[in-house]
């Protein structure tokens, strides 16, 4: 891990929450919490007193709403953000809004059954992710003079731009319109398969908002919490020409189409006849997560799909993916990993390349067009034996 511990300062008007957050990050002997604040007023002091590496965020608060204020943060002192959101409808979509303006990760707000084993766990997990992100190349924020709004003003700290924020910037909003390829003709045994954990959310956005309608069936395994992988996929959906739903138990895969698995659920793939449908189990966590990539790819591998399976691994720390991708290559896939310049956390790509699993290695912005190169060859030359 780090060599000095990881300091937290956390966001949150309510002191039951700011208590479970401190007691799950104080399990960890790599992670301090370093303060609480109330409001992004009480916040900007504490930036500029404490200068930590991590901030937990609350979205709803009072004088001043974690999203004006995260926006600020982006603004003027860019820091690791991780987004402690409420699980209704509205706060879900407010938490994926943040991952847009520049936070890290989500994670869901505690309540009454809130775990101090697996939660605890998944927290501290986010913290060290964070702390990875490509925020920290910044001048002490503690030398920084007294600041008119709740951040430090501009100038006083070299912005550093989020990649992913570059990434959303270039990305247009691409309105539904019939597919530029209609020629092309996909088996149903044609399939891609995406994965990825920190700062996937938006590399995934930027991948497919740049793909055309007409594409082999996608299944995606995004590390995400259980609740908001249906905002997720509802986000998408507006944005891409692909259909992009959450997924449901016994979903067939499809051109056109892209499934999410729901946060919670891991999804396999399964062969009935001549086509692929998913299954979604709530078995053990494989890699501290649930969904995981690696089940994804192993059960693509099982059920034979392999010779005509494209499978993406973007950013995310850890190593979730990366055996599979290599089962996968293996048996016959092609296989490409996410650069590490382009990566928020350059974890999980970077354990595929180790492995020798990734035959290409692209950065985020090519990754679109690699994809519909590859549907264009599959589809002209039909499938692999």
């Amino acid at each position: 891990m780090a060599n000095r511990r990881i300091r937290v300062l956390i966001v949150d008007d309510s002191a039951l929450v700011r208590k479970a957050l401190t007691d799950s990050l104080g399990s960890d002997p790599d992670i301090e919490v370093v303060g609480t604040a109330i409001d992004p007023y009480v916040a900007r002091d504490k930036i500029l007193q404490l200068n930590p590496d991590v901030l937990t965020l609350d979205i709803e608060m009072p004088r001043m709403d974690g999203l004006s204020f995260l926006k600020l943060i982006m603004q003027h002192r860019p820091m690791p953000v991780i987004i402690i959101s409420s699980l209704t409808t509205g706060g879900s979509h407010k938490a994926l809004e943040a991952l847009q303006a520049g936070a890290v990760d989500i994670m869901a707000k505690p309540n009454g059954s809130y775990s101090m084993t697996s939660d605890s766990a998944t927290l501290c997990s986010k913290v060290k992710a964070a702390f990875q992100a490509k925020f920290r190349n910044r001048p002490p924020a503690a030398s920084s003079p007294e600041p008119a709004a709740p951040v430090a003003p501009a100038g006083t700290v070299r912005p550093v731009v989020h990649p992913m924020a570059r990434a959303s910037a270039a990305t247009p909003v691409v309105p539904r319109r019939a597919s530029p390829n209609p020629e092309r003709n996909f088996s149903a045994k044609q399939l891609i398969l995406m994965g990825a954990s920190t700062g996937g959310t938006e590399a995934l956005k930027e991948v497919l908002t740049n793909l055309s309608g007409n594409l082999p069936g996608i299944c995606i395994v995004q590390h995400i919490p259980a609740h908001f992988s249906r905002a997720f996929a509802e986000r998408l959906n507006g944005l891409c020409q692909l259909e992009v739903r959450e997924a449901k138990n016994g979903d067939r895969v499809q051109s056109g189409v892209a499934l999410v698995a729901p946060g919670g659920f891991h999804m396999l793939l399964r062969r009935t006849g001549g086509f692929y449908t998913v299954e979604l189990n709530e078995g053990p966590m494989v890699h501290h997560q649930r969904p995981a990539v690696d089940i994804l790819f192993d059960s693509a591998v099982r059920a034979g799909a392999a010779p005509n399976t494209l499978a993406l691994l973007l950013t995310g720390m850890g190593s979730d993916g990366a055996a599979g991708m290599l089962k996968l290559k293996e048996a016959g896939a092609t296989t490409v990993a996410q650069d590490e310049a382009s990566c928020v956390v350059f974890g999980m790509p970077r354990e595929a390349i180790r492995l020798g699993a990734a035959q290409k290695v692209l950065p985020l912005e090519q990754m679109a067009g690699y994809v519909e190169r590859y549907a264009n060859e599959v589809a002209v030359n039909g499938l692999s034996a």
